[in-house]
């Protein structure tokens, strides 16, 4: 595996590669649901690039970047040993040049749930990633379903500016109890980190509500998921509940009005919790083949 840090040394490189190439882009200190990435990435494509780089635009105000884990040492071990090609890490003033200006907003699925609790966040993110998809030029680009609305604003933003490439989103990687594999889960306290579960138990809560107890009782209100999400927390006092959403998956808008049933189009049920200062997201899919 190479390690590229200067990007126009890159460009050199890039021009030399034949794909298909496969995209994997991280913040680094990587958990094996990266590696899941990085693994489909192999069996997919002839040459894979894995890109690290905590990017500041995505952090908002009181946010942790400068205590984000870093460790390239680390993270270019695990990538070695998975076999990956490249290893691009370039330093921030080569992503973002003095008197940089330009930024992708990507409207709509950015204003709610993450968006609203973090505003510019994913101003950041697509920002970002359009750089990434221009430096690298993959075939296919590969995401983790955990950061549920994230994938939908990237796919949008790839439709939208015409990249000529796959997003391809793959499940959520979860510890045994079922607690999403997250950079930030580190920061959690032994006893948070047993807490922690909580989020998943109460995801699954609410989509046995619907699956499949409603197909014979005409529905249920997404009101009365969200409740089951937030009893479900509730019973775990280490767990302070930011917001839970029940949103249909094309549009992340609410799914406020008729009752829902197995039948409906497909929906994220999402949520964001702090356990102690540390802030986690989850989210499961529901009626998605």
């Amino acid at each position: 595996m190479e390690l590229m840090t200067n990007l126009d040394r890159w460009r050199e490189v890039r021009r030399g590669l034949s794909g298909p190439l496969g995209l994997v882009a991280t913040m680094g200190w990587l958990h094996e649901g990266h590696l899941t990435l990085v693994r489909r990435a192999k069996a997919e494509n002839r040459v894979v690039v894995v890109t690290l780089f905590v990017n500041p635009t995505q952090f908002g105000p009181g946010e942790d970047l400068a205590a984000y884990p870093r460790d390239l040492d680390r993270d270019r071990r695990l990538l070695e040993a998975e076999g990956v090609d490249f290893l691009l890490a370039p330093p921030v003033d080569q992503v973002y040049p003095p008197g940089f200006q330009t930024y992708v907003t990507v409207t709509a699925l950015s204003r709610n749930l993450e968006g609203a609790a973090r505003p510019g966040h994913f101003q950041g993110v697509a920002t970002v990633v359009a750089k990434l998809f221009h430096l690298t030029r993959p075939d296919r680009a590969y995401f983790g379903q955990k950061d549920g609305q994230q994938a939908a604003v990237i796919r949008r933003m790839a439709l939208d500016l015409d990249f000529p490439l796959e997003v391809v989103v793959c499940p959520t990687v979860r510890e045994a109890d079922g607690l999403a594999m997250s950079s930030r889960n580190m920061y959690l306290s032994v006893a948070e980190r047993q807490a922690a579960p909580v989020l998943h138990k109460a995801l699954r809560a609410a989509a046995h509500t619907l699956f499949p107890s409603a197909a014979g009782s005409g529905g249920v209100t997404a009101e009365t998921l969200r409740d089951v999400v937030r009893q479900t927390v509730a019973e775990q006092p280490l767990a302070r509940l930011e917001y839970v959403s029940v949103a249909w998956l094309d549009s992340l808008e609410e799914a406020d009005g008729p009752a829902l049933t197995p039948d409906s189009p497909p929906l994220m049920i999402s949520l964001a919790a702090r356990l102690g200062q540390t802030r986690l997201i989850d989210n499961i899919l529901l009626g998605v083949g």
